[in-house]
């Protein structure tokens, strides 16, 4: 059955994406950019075809490389930092997770998750979108979109910004595992990660970052042109809402309703490779230039300030973790130093290309502090968020998201707006208003969705607890993630 849809699916995009020869009536015309006259008519060629708007190759050759630089982001920076962190015998189980979750969103962006983020929306109310872009239908490779481009205009392929968005759809569920390494079933995050995306994603994408062409693509005259949130004027220029707060709080969700790990609080738990760690942090840092420089949508001048800023803030943040740590425990911690570069790359994420220099290192000392008294709250609760989804990028990501509404300067990017601190108030309130919304639907559709698979999912989501006490890798994989004989 699943092979005979995607053969219809197939058959249909080729019908409707004929190798450049593109005509005035093709379905997918309306959402691309074709050359016009100053009367707004279509300019055709001698056969009658219509004349694409010009791709610049630097645009896309950038944004393919940002594309690339956050893929490697989740399979190798996230995978190994969280694999790290966690005990030996549970290190392939969580690489695996990470690693399946790069392949299974990847498959759900083609198929829906791309039109319910960013394609057209359902009705003009700015909350999902339709499945007219299901299967890459209407979504050209060789034509810019009339609405997805950097501050210059539409320079790149449509398909080119729907690749750059997937890699983001990939990293946010597998931020998740996190929260429930060490004791959840390895088919149930399976499943849980396609819902989750679908329910929790999709919608809080399309709130924040959908753009469609005039009145909803002609569907529905006086529509505003964006998400609800996007509308109303909430800002986040790389995914701190639609990423990190609803990733983090969603964690927090999985960790108490899956409950504590066998022994929490009683045996140690500690990372069993701070190597891995170091170096998956690493990673993490190199992708996210892509990251967030990448959102301009072109090599423009933001991606220019939104790249310094990355880079500003996270060695701030760093460094502030770095001394919080030492001053409380007496000792200079890798760990910390590591958990503070994610927490300063998570909280800068939405302000990365709103805001200055200096504005950066104060976000990235805010984002350290934040963080680490979060981790702290948690641990006197005894909440098991075991990899610290929720304090560092639940945490950051709604510090950040706030911070956006504080330090933004149109200056950077002309579609944003100032912040309070430079004279626009209104701007926190938006802000705000953005991430407690996406905070509230994340933790609400992650709660129904891990109830009802705890009711329906073959004994229970959690494994058992001979399973918990040898090991997910051999019980789940029958692998071990060092042989020494």
């Amino acid at each position: 059955m699943l092979v005979g849809i995607l053969t219809t699916i197939t058959v249909t995009s080729t019908y409707m994406m004929n190798a450049s020869a593109y005509k005035p009536g093709d379905p997918g015309v309306i959402y691309h950019c074709f050359a016009t006259d100053a009367n707004g008519k279509y300019n055709l060629t001698a056969e009658g075809d219509l004349i694409p708007c010009e791709i610049n190759p630097g645009d896309n050759a950038w944004m393919m490389t940002s594309s690339a630089l956050v893929l490697i982001m989740t399979p190798g920076g996230l995978a190994i930092f969280y694999s790290g962190l966690t005990r030996q015998k549970n290190a392939v189980n969580t690489l695996h997770m990470v690693f399946m979750a790069t392949g299974i969103v990847a498959v759900q962006w083609v198929l829906w998750g791309y039109s319910l983020a960013f394609g057209p929306d359902a009705g003009g109310y700015g909350f999902i979108g339709t499945l007219d872009w299901a299967g890459l239908n209407n979504v050209f490779h060789d034509v810019p979109s009339i609405a997805y481009g950097g501050i210059t205009g539409t320079t790149i392929p449509h398909q080119t910004y729907m690749v750059f968005q997937m890699m983001f759809a990939i990293i946010t569920p597998a931020l998740i595992v996190a929260a429930c390494v060490e004791r959840m079933k390895f088919s149930a995050f399976l499943i849980f990660v396609v819902l989750w995306t679908t329910f929790v994603y999709d919608f809080a994408a399309h709130w924040t970052w959908e753009i469609t062409g005039p009145d909803n693509y002609g569907k529905n005259p006086g529509y505003c042109g964006f998400g609800w949130t996007g509308c109303y004027g909430s800002l986040d220029f790389a995914g701190g809402t639609v990423i990190h707060i609803t990733s983090g709080w969603s964690g927090l969700v999985v960790a108490l309703m899956l409950g504590r790990r066998i022994g929490y609080g009683k045996v140690p738990m500690e990372p069993h490779n701070i190597s891995l760690v170091v170096l998956g942090a690493a990673l993490l840092w190199f992708g996210w230039f892509g990251f967030n420089a990448g959102s301009a949508g072109a090599a423009a001048t933001n991606a220019t300030s939104a790249f310094v800023a990355t880079q500003v803030a996270t060695a701030m943040a760093v460094i502030t973790w770095s001394l919080l740590s030492w001053a409380h425990t007496g000792r200079a911690s890798t760990v910390g130093a590591a958990s503070g570069a994610v927490a300063g790359l998570v909280a800068i994420t939405p302000a990365s290309g709103f805001v200055s220099p200096m504005s950066a290192l104060v976000i990235g000392i805010a984002a350290s502090v934040a963080c680490y008294a979060a981790v702290m709250f948690k641990n006197r609760r005894k909440w098991d968020d075991a990899l610290d989804t929720w304090g560092v990028h639940g945490i950051g990501g709604l510090v950040g998201a706030l911070m956006t509404g504080l330090f933004a300067e149109k200056r950077f990017t002309p579609w944003g707006d100032n912040g309070l601190v430079f004279g626009n108030p209104p701007q926190l309130l938006e802000n705000a208003v953005g991430a407690f919304a996406s905070l509230a639907w994340a933790m609400g559709i992650t709660a129904i969705i891990i109830k009802i698979m705890d009711k329906v999912w073959p004994g229970g989501l959690r494994v058992t607890p001979k399973e918990e006490e040898i090991g997910l890798d051999l019980t789940q994989h029958g692998e071990r993630a060092y042989v020494s004989e």
